[in-house]
């Protein structure tokens, strides 16, 4: 029996292929996707510059929900048509997958496949920067950087819940997604952010938010009061134009660290670096729980993913181009699999 996968070519093109349908090995369960998340992550791992980027070919796709088609030997707690989800980090742009049982987290019946897998990455990721990282309080402030992405989208939402006050940058078309997200929408192609923020009082926000990196962190570091917390993730994204950019981006990063290791000096500030995947390596159990508390959140309908697309698999080269662009409110997810 034949499945359809997208393969990211040796030309480091998304390519729609068939191949023959794997068999789960001892451990493992093969599932059948009903969502896979497209993000940034991908693109920067098709075009060689992400720290999980693989040699080509392969088959890219972060995060994955669907059931239980087959198993292999020795696995028990998952049955045949039991609705799962996994961070499988490449694999997801494809009909069926086998993973591991023990990478498997399940999924309430009554959600939306295409909301829930937003969860994995996105949500997660901000999730666990809140509560984990910046270990945030009812009644703080926080910047959110690209607060209109997938990411900054979960970030508005769960801080909401904590009670946790928000202003997020984006560009002008995207600022209603903000306020509607009870963020203060900031526009920050037309106003000086960081001058913003400093006059609100005490002089800045508790936490920033940033995954643009660069040298955008000097000024997230800035905009920190005394006593506050920057959060930076998804660093490679300064290399979106390519390999081109890496000698620019590993300056800046010099030129901040120096600048940064002289406020230490100084200011009572702390910087933590997230990355959902390295933190999940070395903290699985967490990654498991947050996952889980998550999808009861969505079930309870106390968070609501935006959808900026549906997009069957044989447009996943559509779905890249978007990402690209940067024009993008919320997550893109390939769906409709046969």
């Amino acid at each position: 029996m034949k499945y359809r996968r997208i393969i990211v070519n040796r030309k480091r093109q998304l390519e729609l292929i068939e191949d023959e349908l794997p068999s789960p090995g001892p451990g493992e369960v093969r599932v059948k996707i009903l969502a896979a998340g497209m993000s940034f992550a991908d693109v920067s791992m098709r075009e060689g510059v992400h720290p999980e980027a693989r040699r080509p070919p392969f088959t890219p796709g972060w995060d994955v929900v669907g059931t239980v088609d087959a198993i292999g030997e020795g696995v028990q707690a998952v049955p045949v048509g039991t609705t799962v989800s996994a961070m499988p980090i490449i694999g997801g742009y494809a009909e069926y997958l086998c993973l591991p049982a023990t990478e498997l987290v399940r999924v309430p019946p009554q959600v939306d496949p295409a909301e829930a897998v937003c969860l994995i990455l996105n949500y997660v990721t901000a999730y666990q920067m809140l509560h984990r990282s910046a270990q945030a309080k009812p009644g703080e402030t926080a910047l959110i950087h690209s607060a209109a992405g997938g990411v900054g989208t979960a970030l508005l939402q769960l801080a909401r819940l904590h009670g946790v006050h928000t202003y997020g940058t984006a560009s002008p078309g995207k600022l209603k997604t903000i306020e509607s997200l009870g963020g203060h929408a900031i526009d920050y192609k037309h106003t000086d952010v960081l001058k913003q923020i400093r006059d609100l009082p005490g002089g800045g926000v508790d936490i920033v938010f940033d995954g643009i990196g660069g040298w955008n962190l000097l000024p997230s570091w800035r905009a920190l009061k005394s006593g506050g917390r920057l959060v930076a993730y998804g660093l490679i994204s300064s290399l979106a134009r390519g390999r081109r950019d890496l000698l620019r981006l590993v300056s800046s990063a010099a030129a901040w660290a120096i600048a940064l290791a002289r406020s230490l000096l100084t200011r009572r500030k702390r910087l933590s670096i997230y990355s959902i995947q390295m933190l999940k390596r070395r903290k699985p159990d967490w990654f498991r729980q947050d996952l889980t508390t998550l999808f009861d959140l969505l079930a309870r309908g106390e968070i609501k993913p935006i959808l900026y697309r549906k997009l069957p698999l044989e447009q996943a080269a559509l779905g890249d181009e978007l990402l690209r662009k940067g024009d993008t409110v919320g997550k893109i997810v390939l769906v409709n699999f046969q």
